[in-house]
């Protein structure tokens, strides 16, 4: 008989987001996967993120992927520049972050971001002696994507936000990123040492792979519109592919590219191939990876890239750019290649292969993917974090950042 005394207590968790549910992009979805994960594991639940409305709103009960959890929504404003992004003032960060916390009292705060609401919650918890777990997301071209300032001024900016980071940072007793490519790049941005690389993990039982020959050529992207994911890229590719491939492009996803984008199809001649799916349901979304040929990412700006290891539990080959953690994901040769960043010749040379490639040598690389997105399971990576919110700083059962993966 199990002694159920010895088990760990369940414990209360507070999340700091900077972007949540209805937000659509990796950090945010990143933060519902772990909290929803988290609340199946039994424990109390509380995630602090911006409103969609200038309101405070404590104590809400919301269902994020499938589980009831306690958001507090704070008062927010809409970055005047970008259609959705809303942000707290900074000034009011650590007002709201003691308000949180009284009501909440942790066990542990895990901010995602350093930016507003974790840099809030992270100085006010360090001075009640409650652990931080802070996560990295950001990478400089996510940034910059969101202001209109000069290049001079943006290198000042990033300067003093990674400044800042490491302040922020610092208070944390476990510092972690998706990848080790990421907490290396963290590293060199912020001298920190030690940080931990767990990859933000998806349940792979949500997606279907369809292993059967493919009757139409369909190939698949999946993200936000905006500039560093170059999604022209993909377009100029699609229109130097043969014709006789009759080639389909689905695009899910929304951003501020998206006109751009559909003027560039049409001026490239390849509009009517192209499918803008816009923002997509979650259903929609793995429909659309599981009757896809292959995926392609173009990004330059990925620190782990859950749309890629989406595609890869859902069978596709994936033609990836050789940037950033993609290469860790995308092993050349083996479940698909990579490409010179920004070089629609070569990525329509790839694709070429992939949509040409016989159906044994295609169902080597859908299984290749399937077999490589293995090490990504979500429990592996609830696991290493229940470890750093109970206090170990090196988890017995770390999830894998890229670094472990085999290839």
């Amino acid at each position: 008989m199990t002694d159920s005394s010895s088990e760990p207590k369940p414990l209360r968790i507070l999340l700091g987001c900077d972007t949540f549910a209805p937000d659509i992009n990796g950090a945010a979805r990143f933060a519902e996967r772990l909290a929803a994960g988290l609340v199946q594991r039994g424990h109390d639940v509380h995630v602090a993120a911006p409103n969609t409305r200038h309101v405070d709103e404590p104590n809400r009960t919301e269902t994020i992927e499938g589980q009831p959890m306690t958001l507090h929504r704070l008062p927010s404003v809409k970055l005047w520049w970008h259609e959705w992004l809303r942000f707290v003032w900074p000034w009011r960060a650590k007002h709201h972050a003691r308000r949180v916390l009284d009501r909440v009292k942790p066990d542990v705060v895990h901010i995602q971001s350093h930016i507003v609401i974790g840099r809030g919650l992270a100085r006010e918890a360090r001075k009640r002696g409650i652990r931080i777990v802070a996560t990295n997301h950001v990478m400089p071209e996510n940034i910059l994507d969101y202001t209109t300032l000069p290049e001079w001024a943006n290198r000042l900016f990033i300067k003093l936000a990674w400044d800042d980071a490491k302040r922020t940072f610092d208070l944390a007793s476990a510092v972690t990123t998706p990848t080790r490519r990421a907490a290396d790049f963290l590293k060199a941005a912020t001298g920190i040492d030690g940080v931990i690389p767990i990859s933000c993990g998806i349940d792979r039982t949500q997606y279907t792979a369809d292993l059967t020959p493919r009757t139409e050529n369909r190939i698949v992207f999946v993200g936000r519109m905006t500039a560093e994911k170059q999604v022209d890229v993909i377009l100029r590719a699609l229109a130097k592919l043969d014709p006789a491939l009759d080639a389909k492009l689905d695009l899910v996803g929304q951003g501020d590219q998206e006109h751009a984008l559909q003027a560039l199809a049409a001026e490239l001649g390849v509009l009517d191939r192209v499918v803008f799916h816009g923002r997509s349901t979650d259903e929609h979304l793995r429909a659309t990876l599981t009757r896809g040929s292959v995926f392609a990412i173009a990004s330059i700006a990925e620190l782990q890239s859950i749309a890629t290891m989406e595609a890869m539990a859902s069978g596709l080959p994936v033609v990836a750019a050789d940037a950033v953690a993609l290469p860790h994901l995308v092993h050349d040769g083996d479940n698909g290649y990579l490409f010179t960043p920004g070089d629609a010749d070569e990525l329509a040379a790839k694709l070429t292969t992939v949509l040409t490639a016989s159906p044994e040598e295609r169902r080597r690389m859908q299984q290749a993917s399937l077999d490589g997105v293995l090490v990504h399971d979500i429990n592996r990576t609830l696991d290493t974090f229940e470890a750093l919110y109970r206090g170990s700083r090196n988890p017995d059962r770390p999830a894998p950042g890229d670094d472990t993966l085999p290839g």
